[in-house]
């Protein structure tokens, strides 16, 4: 299987700050400690995207054409600013203004220590980041823009990992801009919380969703030659512990060979149209013989994003968690909270789907099976699903909902845990995870702030990941953590009510 996700092309601009103020002899040195802090951040092994050097800005002119640049550059995802000197912010307002791509603010400087013995005031002309920055945060805030400010030594590890950790939600946004959603059917229907304004997303957020009849993906399945299906089989084979009812010769293998070419069908269907992502519901199959829950469980594999019932902001978002976890460990899926452990001695969650849940996060050494079962839904012929238990560990499930006036983002950190018994009337994939601080405020929580039943779920990311994520789409941000008390989370509501009420005011 080939990933169709690709962060090789991006990279992120380091920008010093300066001026002419302190003469030819320290810009000099300005520009050589630059060049080796940009050369370090570009070898680190915790930063995932090329760091480029760009020249020291000293005057507006120059720090609007970098930014028309950035914004023009299909490979640049955004700036790291750092001001190394004094750098008087009136001359950033320009290139700010015209800025479109994310902005970090690296608050650091070339020494690690006071030189006690030796500090002089040429060592302080020069290295003045300590009030440089603050200035160059002024203007940030007063321009209200949206930024990460990343504080600490640039050779230090939390440092270069927090950096990584933003460029990793660059990236994510800048595959977001131009990406395409096919809708195949429309929506569940009398269904509230998958619906939503597609013209809003496509503004705010980049992306856009099309609906497709269903009948169009049924020619290309029909389309799909017997050669091509047995060399996906024998992929299979290779791969999964197959039933020995769905192999050749078995009494169910012709549900295999279907659910093999609605795999290829699909997955030609989208790249046609240049498509990351896309949904299905069980309530528009016409002419589909069974639930394409094995082909959505494969092409999430392979970084297509997934969301069932028509729901395309989950797919929209898996697709953006699996390009900022790309090359992490522990994996992403689609993801729902299907019902509950309510033992008080430890209450739990057990997320699933009916089938389309992604092997990437299924248990490491676990080799999923491959089999064929009744789904008791949708009045179709019994598809083919890969069937394991989730690896454990921490996790993360997130959501995005459509608000009316703005979108939110409602994040729940969790611990995922071994099934406290074999589940061996359940064949579908499944995670069981305790949702922090606990089940009942969690769960509060989520509920008061509107979050779906479906999710993003991701043992690779952190809720730092999708907070950057979400300061850069300008998504509200909820997280359900440790610290969450209902009280505080109650208020927390009630403020960004308020605030995005009032936030365009301000600008």
């Amino acid at each position: 299987m080939t990933s169709t996700i690709d962060p090789k092309q991006y990279e992120v601009w380091f920008v010093t700050g300066s001026q002419h103020l302190y003469g030819s002899q320290t810009l000099e040195k300005v520009n050589k400690h630059s060049t080796e802090i940009a050369a370090a951040l570009d070898r680190s092994p915790r930063i995932p995207q090329r760091v480029v050097f760009k020249p020291v800005m000293t005057d507006p002119d120059e720090i609007s054409r970098l930014c028309l640049d950035a914004n023009s550059s299909p490979n640049c995802i955004g700036l790291i600013a750092w001001m190394h000197t004094f750098s008087p912010a009136k001359m950033w307002i320009a290139g700010l203004s015209l800025l479109q791509k994310p902005l970090a603010h690296l608050h650091t400087q070339y020494n690690r220590e006071i030189p006690w013995s030796e500090i002089d005031m040429d060592f302080m002309n020069l290295n003045q980041s300590a009030h440089g920055d603050r200035e160059f945060g002024f203007i940030g805030a007063r321009m209200r823009l949206s930024r990460k400010v990343i504080v600490g030594h640039w050779q230090d590890e939390d440092v270069q990992s927090s950096i990584g950790t933003w460029m990793r939600a660059a990236c994510a946004w800048a595959d977001w801009q131009g990406t395409r959603v096919v809708r195949l059917g429309d929506n569940m229907r009398e269904v509230a919380v998958t619906e939503g304004d597609k013209v809003e997303a496509q503004l705010r957020l980049g992306y856009a969703v099309n609906g497709y009849g269903v009948g169009d993906v049924v020619t290309y399945v029909n389309e799909v030659a017997d050669a091509e299906v047995d060399r996906l089989i024998g992929e299979y084979e290779e791969r999964y512990q197959v039933a020995a009812e769905l192999r050749a010769g078995g009494a169910r293998h012709q549900q295999l060979r279907h659910g093999a070419r609605q795999e290829i069908g699909i997955r030609r269907f989208l790249d046609e149209r240049k498509a990351k992502a896309w949904t299905t519901t069980f309530e528009d199959l016409h002419g589909l013989d069974q639930l394409p829950g094995l082909a959505a469980q494969r092409l999430m594999n392979d970084g297509y994003g997934y969301g069932a019932e028509g729901d395309w902001k989950t797919a929209a978002l898996v697709r953006a968690m699996m390009v900022m976890a790309y090359g992490l460990e522990g994996g992403t899926s689609f993801m729902e909270d299907y019902t509950y452990h309510l033992d008080p001695s430890g209450m739990k969650i057990l997320g699933s789907h009916m089938l389309e849940v992604s092997e990437q996060i299924a248990a490491e050494n676990e080799q999923p099976h491959l089999e064929v079962h009744p789904l008791s839904i949708g009045g179709k012929a019994d598809p083919v699903r890969l069937v394991f238990d989730a690896r454990t560990g921490p996790a993360v499930t997130a959501t995005i909902v459509d608000m009316g006036n703005r979108f939110r983002m409602v994040v729940n950190e969790v611990d995922a845990v071994p099934m406290d018994q074999p589940l061996p009337k359940l064949p579908v994939a499944r995670a069981l995870w305790l949702p922090r601080p606990d089940l009942k405020t969690a769960t509060t929580a989520w509920i008061l702030a509107g979050g779906a039943h479906h999710t993003g779920f991701s043992y690779a990311l952190t809720a730092e990941h999708l907070e950057d994520f979400a300061e850069m789409a300008g998504i509200e941000f909820l997280l359900i953590n440790h610290d969450t008390t209902l009280s505080a989370f109650k208020k927390e509501i009630h403020w960004n009510e308020m605030y995005y009420l009032l936030a365009n005011g301000l600008r």
